[in-house]
């Protein structure tokens, strides 16, 4: 498993910051500009955020953010760990 990396989401910034503490297990969470700082078990998650331009899919337009993951001091059991919830828990039902 990597220790960095980067995603795309498709959510507004409003909706990732309402997600993010229930995404985390309500751990403490600092914010230095668009880096949030999450203290999990052995170590710190850096989650960086970044609004990208919409997606367009004929007349729809979808909102786009660049999510970056940075672990440190964490094993790969915790990163896996993190990542399932963290994933599940932001996952979007389609219909």
């Amino acid at each position: 498993a990597r220790a960095e990396f980067t995603r795309e989401m498709g959510c507004t910034r409003a909706e990732f910051e309402r997600w993010l503490p229930g995404a985390t297990r309500c751990a403490q969470i600092d914010l230095a500009g668009d880096t949030h700082q999450i203290q999990i078990q052995s170590g710190i998650v850096e989650i960086s955020v970044n609004e990208l331009g919409p997606r367009r899919i004929a007349s729809i337009s979808l909102p786009v953010l660049s999510v970056s993951f940075r672990f440190i001091d964490i094993s790969d059991d915790e990163r896996e760990a993190f990542l399932d919830f963290f994933d599940l828990y932001t996952r979007r039902g389609g219909g």
